[in-house]
């Protein structure tokens, strides 16, 4: 029961304090048009749209960078070597993180400098801001898109008749680019699979002709698999190959 009388007074003693805010015309979202015809937003939208811009981070990160290639990849990988979770999924992740800001440096640093710092300096407004930033990165994915993907999402959009691809809206873009992704990453993880594989059959034939099959091919194949990873360099290879397959 006090606790209830507690959250009464302080509504009260709050709802003046609302009302004074409200009399006073507090600026909470205002958005004022300029001279040049370009808009001005106050600092609580902007601080709106940058929070919203931060829940959708991750699924940036997803649709619009080299990550899902990356990511994939490795986890085909481990899954080829019969490691179980080793490297774990932290490793993988961060391994993949710091590969994609790698691969994106170019691109990133083209945003900052063509959208982030003019409109820090005030001298482009939000729009012109995101239009400049949108940019590259959209360059970047029709660059790694392939024509039959991009094709089949705009017909099934309506917009097949586009005289060029960049006109090509991102909410088309993106799941082709990432469909892409997808086809690409599984081509290189069959690769990867392959020496691998028949390492594992080599194995269980062998065991099977010595009578052994109560012993795990998977147990004797192993050591096998990673001998043979670290004698081609493998991590240099396939950290090789995935950055270089995004700069063709």
């Amino acid at each position: 029961m006090n606790f209830w009388i507690r959250l009464i007074g302080i509504v009260l003693l709050l709802a003046p304090a609302g009302n004074l805010m409200a009399e006073a015309g507090l600026p909470a979202i205002l958005v004022e048009t300029g001279e040049n015809g370009g808009e001005t937003w106050s600092l609580s939208l902007q601080a709106l749209a940058l929070m919203t811009v931060l829940t959708l981070l991750p699924a940036f990160l997803l649709m619009m960078t080299s990550f899902t290639r990356i990511i994939i990849v490795l986890g085909i990988l481990r899954t080829a070597m019969g490691t179980a979770q080793t490297p774990s999924n932290q490793i993988l992740l961060g391994l993949a993180l710091f590969l994609t800001l790698f691969i994106m440096q170019p691109v990133f640093t083209q945003v900052y400098e063509n959208a982030a710092t003019p409109y820090l300096n005030e001298e482009i407004n939000a729009e012109d801001a995101l239009a400049r930033a949108s940019a590259p990165i959209k360059d970047f994915m029709l660059r790694q898109t392939r024509e039959d993907d991009l094709k089949l999402f705009l017909n099934l959009s309506g917009d097949s008749e586009l005289e060029s691809t960049g006109e090509v809206s991102f909410f088309v873009l993106m799941p082709a680019f990432v469909t892409s992704e997808l086809k690409t990453a599984f081509q290189i993880g069959f690769l990867l699979f392959i020496p691998f594989l028949i390492i594992d059959l080599v194995v269980a034939s062998v065991l099977m002709s010595m009578g052994m099959m109560m012993l795990s091919p998977l147990i004797v194949s192993l050591p096998f698999k990673l001998m043979l990873f670290v004698l081609v360099d493998g991590w240099t290879l396939i950290l090789g190959t995935l950055a270089g397959s995004f700069f063709l």
